[in-house]
């Protein structure tokens, strides 16, 4: 089963049986709003240059997108947090690619604005072999232009559901990303973006096998 049909499966299960009829319609106003604001149209996009960042680990390490750069392609992801079901399955599929992903030369991170302990109980949770960059408050993925701001109505009904922000980030802006993933060249250009308003909507990390091969053999020739 493909991530995306993974993801289907999640969303039909929650809006049919998990979640209130009320909550769900909220839900949807969100993400439809956000979509007709055009904010994911206006978030980096292939052939822009990448900004440069280096944040800590969920151990507080510090990593930095330029010393990565000089290992290979990086790829990298945006995610909500580990309260979100399907980020979850995100970083599932992403660990089952990993290894043909790093045969490419690539190195992988996932950055969200959750705090240090839930991104150990992410990394934990997803039996990740590849760090969970805390990006608190969301400077990066504002600067990748993925960051938006949650209205209040969509505040009260992540309290509802127990996914209060200012708990699991360790502040209080209620920003979120957009779900995102991006490949980043050697020369910090961005070669593959993927943005998504819609939050049950994830590429699949096998579109980024063609993207390094294409990279590889540029280097090569």
């Amino acid at each position: 089963m493909s991530l995306q049909e993974k993801l289907t499966a999640l969303k039909a299960h929650a809006e049919g049986t998990l979640l209130p009829p009320d909550v769900v319609e909220i839900l949807h106003r969100a993400t439809d709003e956000l979509i007709a604001s055009g904010a994911q149209d206006r978030a980096l996009k292939a052939g822009d240059k990448a900004p440069v960042f280096t944040l800590p680990d969920a151990d507080g390490n510090q990593v930095s997108s330029t010393e990565l750069l000089k290992q290979g392609p990086l790829v990298v992801t945006f995610y909500r947090g580990v309260w979100c079901p399907y980020c979850n399955l995100d970083l599932e599929a992403q660990e089952e690619a990993r290894a043909e992903l790093e045969a490419r030369g690539a190195s992988l991170v996932a950055i969200s604005q959750q705090n240090a302990v839930n991104s150990r109980k992410s990394h934990r949770q997803n039996n990740l072999g590849f760090p969970i960059l805390v990006d608190q408050g969301g400077e990066t993925g504002a600067a990748f232009g993925v960051r938006w701001n949650l209205p209040d109505y969509l505040q009260a009904v992540h309290k509802k559901l127990g996914a209060d922000l200012t708990a699991f980030n360790g502040e209080d802006s209620w920003t979120l990303p957009m779900p995102a993933r991006y490949v980043i060249d050697q020369n910090g250009i961005i070669a593959y973006a993927e943005v998504n308003a819609d939050y049950t909507k994830r590429p699949e990390p096998s579109d980024l096998f063609a993207v390094l091969d294409q990279l590889k053999t540029q280097g090569a020739a």
